[in-house]
């Protein structure tokens, strides 16, 4: 590849010329821009430890009451953007929110879609357009972009749960934005409830025209049926490698959310699975057990080979365009591993691709989804 030019070998009037008419030379920065063989990446294999976060995060309790923090969070930055940019990776933004027994976190709404992943206590609900979601350790909740949700605390113990929203991709198209509300009323509709059986909907024969809510009929995925339906599925097809389910519209079939993706793995007793290189990146959170991930570094990878421990409630970012091989560290239980990664913005705008060289067709599960 031969080089190109650079901005140096152009006179300073010529240079000036083009910056006072808002002009950029491209072929300086043509390199920079379309890379050979594989991105420019800033997302690095990063690993948050719960036992490090949660000390902080309580002491931030105790710092600051809920009516001056309004969401009291901690963000799980990843280095390679900088601290600054409050981003996991190029469109995962992911932060740890506590909420105390009696708070409220008043409601209000905004552009970007969010999760919450729950990571422990018991008595906190969040209502979402209505609907009062309670909250239990693993249990998925979607806040979908535009839609009301506030959260409380019924309880005696601290909530915590991990925030999962594409704010980057959001903020970086210069849409993000929030209005604040007023408190919910609460109806009873319960959208787990009435999708609790595989393959039915409640979907009346002369039904009228939906409105705005039954764009997201279930709004919370119980951890206790996710689990079940890993178990099942491991189970009844024993020779299955990749354990995995993806969290999907009840009705469609299509992605829960419309941006980032959302999976639930299981790994069984002492197993090691090799996922393949995908070109979107991914977050993984323990809920159950503990796991080794090995992050690969492929040539031309900007960071190094990289090998985490996680415990439960630990989570970790991995680039995108890099194999990944996981292990459970325990020969007698299973592990289980919430997965968030940007697979539904990759397929929507057509950048989707598994590298041929590092993958096996049977081990493409977490890659694709709802696909």
């Amino acid at each position: 590849m031969h080089a190109l030019g650079t901005l140096d070998e152009l006179p300073p009037d010529y240079r000036q010329a083009l910056s006072a008419r808002n002009l950029v030379p491209l072929w300086p920065s043509l390199r920079a821009l379309l890379p050979p063989h594989r991105p420019a990446q800033r997302t690095r294999p990063t690993h948050w430890a719960y036992r490090d976060i949660r000390p902080l995060l309580l002491r931030a309790g105790e710092l600051t009451p809920i009516e001056k923090a309004e969401r009291r969070v901690l963000v799980l930055a990843n280095p390679g953007h900088g601290l600054d940019a409050m981003q996991a990776s190029a469109a995962i933004y992911l932060g740890m929110q506590l909420l105390l027994p009696g708070e409220w976190a008043p409601s209000h709404r905004h552009t970007p879609n969010a999760v919450r992943m729950v990571v422990e206590g018991t008595g906190a609900w969040t209502t979402v357009d209505g609907e009062q979601c309670p909250m239990a350790r693993g249990d998925l909740i979607l806040t979908p972009t535009g839609l009301w949700h506030e959260h409380g605390h019924d309880g005696s113990d601290p909530v915590v749960w991990l925030d999962v929203l594409d704010l980057p991709l959001v903020y970086f198209l210069e849409a993000s934005y929030h209005e604040n509300g007023t408190r919910q009323p609460v109806h009873c509709r319960h959208g787990e409830q009435a999708h609790v059986r595989a393959g039915i909907s409640p979907r009346p024969l002369f039904a009228a025209p939906a409105g705005r809510h039954a764009r997201y009929p279930l709004l919370r995925y119980p951890w206790a049926e996710t689990r079940a339906a890993l178990q099942t599925l491991a189970a009844g097809q024993p020779t299955l490698e990749a354990v995995q389910v993806t969290y999907v519209h009840p009705e469609s079939g299509a992605d829960a959310e419309q941006i980032l993706g959302f999976h639930a793995l299981m790994l069984r007793p002492g197993q090691t699975l090799a996922l393949p290189a995908r070109s979107p990146a991914m977050v993984l959170h323990q809920i159950d057990g503990g796991s080794t991930v090995h992050i690969d570094a492929p040539a031309g990878a900007a960071h190094a080979a990289t090998t985490y421990t996680l415990d439960e409630a630990d989570t970790c970012a991995i680039p995108g365009y890099t194999p990944v091989t996981l292990a459970n560290r325990s020969t007698t239980e299973p592990a289980f591993l919430f997965i968030a990664d940007e697979s539904p913005l990759h397929r929507k705008l057509g950048l989707y691709e598994v590298r041929p060289d590092a993958t096996r067709p049977e081990l493409d599960a977490v890659a694709r989804g709802a696909q």
